[in-house]
């Protein structure tokens, strides 16, 4: 009698190793396979531009689970020989070495990768980026010699890293296209939150600005050159301009794919049998009425959760509101929800955001569409239920810190 099919995740990341425990969890006891391009065993991504780049986490405190632990658990963990193709008619997936591995069910985890810089000189020594354990590395290293960083990119991880590289003692400078950090997720109230942060604790923040070539001597970067002829002078250049799904398996495949893997809510993709999870699924979320991609971490963690169970033909629909989290500079900051372009047409701030500790409301026809917690824990639970609940809230009791945020869905308006 043949071995029955296996259980296949492709991608040992956080999204592909959090699937794997809850398939044992949910009482899967068949094959098991984790295929990963990365030679490290499964580990967190977030530490990698926080603590970990400063040295304050250990390397091992990244891990998702202690090496040990996907032998315990009859996991057959293969690492540093990614997945080539997939043959949803065969139901199997092929590795770099030629190996076919046949699956019942089949997780697309496979995450996404920093977009390319495609200006002169891109390639020279000195320009990092940062998405795995081995460019923290390189960059925390780096940290200790050089004197002048450049970010090009004012986003999450633009920002943590100029963090870090400040408290580290550099002269940091960030280049951003747009007129704020952040500020097509936040809008201009909140973004000018973020770059007074920023310049307040030294960073030279320059905006509406464009790299157009990185100069260097003798292959290594020395500095980088703007539109306008401006030039900046670097030792170390970090590009964090934002990422793209890996969706190359499955668009070779012929399975839908838009901004990432397009799944419905139990995440399941156009192929039968197969599913995605994490920063490679862009899923239908069934509160927000459309498809969403989230690169986070809490998608990571919580999403492949979803998968598993619907890998074994439970019923389960993924339905969490996206959230993000930030720590720069002392300043722990959370967001919940998600607010499409131009669905937003009134930001309400509760607090003095000059004192850092605040609540934001992003509210679209008088329903919270998104809400953010800055040092202020406990908060975010009862944000959360304000998100979801979808009902008009008056902005004057968002506003009012004498109203505690878990009243403030008291008298809130019907669902609209």
């Amino acid at each position: 009698m043949p071995a029955p099919a296996a259980h296949v995740i492709v991608g040992a990341g956080l999204a592909g190793a959090v699937a794997a425990r809850t398939l044992r969890e949910e009482g899967y006891e068949g094959p098991l396979v984790l295929i990963g391009e990365e030679r490290e065993p499964p580990y967190e991504r977030p530490a990698l531009s926080k603590g970990y780049l400063s040295g304050a986490e250990p390397r091992e405190s990244l891990l998702v689970h202690p090496p040990e632990w996907y032998a315990e658990h009859e996991v057959d963990l293969r690492l540093g020989l990614p997945a080539t193709a997939l043959d949803p008619g065969r139901h199997e997936v092929v590795l770099r070495d030629g190996t076919r591995i046949g699956y019942a069910a089949l997780l697309l985890a496979t995450g996404s990768t920093p977009c390319p810089l495609d200006i002169p000189g891109a390639e020279l020594e000195g320009v990092r980026r940062l998405r795995r354990i081995e460019d923290s590395d390189r960059l925390r290293a780096a940290f200790r010699t050089a004197s002048r960083l450049v970010v090009l990119g004012g986003g999450w991880l633009g920002l943590e890293t100029a963090a870090v590289a400040r408290q580290a003692g550099l002269d940091v400078t960030v280049l951003e296209m747009t007129e704020l950090p952040l500020l097509g997720l936040l809008g201009r109230e909140v973004s000018a939150v973020f770059a007074d942060l920023h310049r307040g604790h030294g960073v030279d923040l320059r905006f509406g600005v464009q790299a157009a070539e990185i100069t260097g001597r003798g292959g290594a970067a020395e500095g980088v050159q703007l539109s306008d002829g401006t030039h900046i002078e670097a030792d170390v250049i970090v590009v964090a301009i934002g990422d793209v799904p890996n969706t190359g398996l499955a668009h070779a495949a012929g399975l839908r794919v838009r901004d990432g893997v397009e799944t419905d809510e139990r995440l399941r993709t156009s192929a039968p049998g197969v599913f995605a999870a994490g920063d490679v699924a862009c899923a239908f979320h069934p509160v927000l009425g459309r498809h969403l991609r989230v690169d986070h971490w809490a998608n990571a963690v919580h999403q492949p959760r979803t998968a598993a169970r619907a890998m074994l033909g439970r019923e389960a629909a993924y339905d969490r509101l996206p959230y993000v989290f930030t720590d720069q500079y002392g300043l722990g900051m959370e967001y919940v929800g998600h607010v499409a372009p131009g669905e937003c047409d009134r930001v309400v701030l509760r607090g003095d955001p000059g004192e850092g500790e605040f609540l934001a409301f992003w509210l679209g026809e008088g329903r919270p569409l998104a809400a953010m917690s800055v040092n202020m824990p406990g908060a975010m639970v009862p944000l959360a239920a304000l998100v979801r609940a979808g009902r008009p809230v008056d902005p004057a009791r968002l506003a009012d810190a004498a109203v505690p945020p878990t009243a403030l869905l008291d008298r809130a308006g019907p669902r609209g």
